[in-house]
């Protein structure tokens, strides 16, 4: 029942909706362990075993897939995913190969699971996570371009990731002076997890990691982008910095609800900013775009009176006050 559990949440973090099974099968009810729904309308009938040691009955997992389509559950196209628990998987996937049904079923261990999940979460595209998630599709591959394109594609993102994800990197004035440091990474995580755990406490979602920095609620409806910033301390500079990423306000303004969370090393409070008020003030914010097309907005937080905070709007000559977005933490 653990693995089971475990195993549907490894599916929310593929980005998949997921309709947990039942842990015992009953008289009237279909007995599987997982519904997964990918964004690509895509369903997973996901069956979890302990261990490979007892053979399965591949046909009832299919009449669970029929009859779920039957129900309305299922309206478009559907394949197995059996994962079982332990990594030698020899004995199913025998009975998968014999089976008539070996092209409607794919097999994964737990672990290989989680190191999908990992991968998905290290990278930050929407297409990565479409090439994941085609792993868990039964395909034939003799010609091996597709597979080597979910590699590519995956290892290519992962780079641009480690860019979107830099929180405390410093202003493009501020680089090449030879005096940068920055901030242990894993402070700054330990910071950015104080603030989801906020959040979580104010909105009463539980949220899943879908990136370092962007994370949602089961249902992908309450999203969150959360960064981080140390306190500037050179004469003229603000005391807070942060970038902010066209893919993070892509990925807030497709939800429902969403919120830009800035958090600030020296502070117990972070700015939480609904998307509706930070979409309304990007016109007036810097940008800079790199040398590989990347482009990113400025947000400078400045203090411009004790212990009242504001974000600078240069191009209007203004502010942004944001003492009404100031969320406590760590209590």
């Amino acid at each position: 029942m653990v693995l089971q559990d475990l195993v549907n949440e490894l599916g929310r973090r593929l980005d998949y909706k997921v309709t947990n099974g039942r842990y015992q099968g009953t008289v009237n009810a279909i007995g599987f362990d997982g519904l997964w729904l990918s964004p690509e309308g895509h369903s997973v009938v996901v069956e979890v075993k302990t261990t490979d040691a007892y053979r399965i009955s591949l046909a009832t997992i299919v009449n669970y897939r029929d009859k779920l389509r039957q129900e309305g559950q299922i309206s478009g196209p559907a394949s197995i995913l059996i994962v079982v628990g332990r990594e030698d998987t020899g004995e199913v996937e025998a009975q998968v190969r014999g089976s008539q049904h070996a092209w409607d079923i794919r097999l994964i261990s737990a672990d290989a699971l989680v190191k999908l999940a990992q991968l998905k979460e290290n990278a930050e595209g929407s297409e990565t996570g479409l090439k994941i998630r085609s792993l868990l599709i039964p395909k034939e591959y003799t010609r091996l371009d597709q597979m080597i394109d979910v590699m590519f594609t995956t290892a290519k993102d992962v780079e641009v990731a480690k860019i979107l994800d830099v929180d405390d990197e410093p202003p493009s004035e501020e680089k090449g002076k030879g005096n940068w440091q920055f901030t242990d990474s894993a402070l700054l995580q330990a910071k950015r997890e104080e603030i989801v755990a906020g959040l979580s406490k104010r909105t009463g979602a539980s949220f899943v990691r879908r990136s370092k920095a962007m994370l949602w609620d089961p249902d992908h409806e309450t999203r969150i982008v959360c960064t981080i910033s140390k306190r500037y301390t050179k004469k003229g500079a603000s005391p807070y910095w942060f970038a902010y990423h066209p893919q993070w306000h892509e990925f807030l303004i497709q939800g429902k609800t969403g919120y830009l969370a800035l958090g600030c090393m020296d502070l117990a409070f972070a700015f939480v900013i609904p998307i509706a008020a930070m979409s309304s003030a990007l016109d007036a914010l810097n940008t800079t775009t790199r040398e590989d097309g990347q482009t990113y907005w400025h947000i400078h937080v400045v203090e411009h009176a004790p212990n009242e905070f504001a974000m600078l709007l240069p191009k209007r000559s203004n502010i942004l006050q944001l003492q009404e977005y100031v969320m406590p933490i760590g209590t």
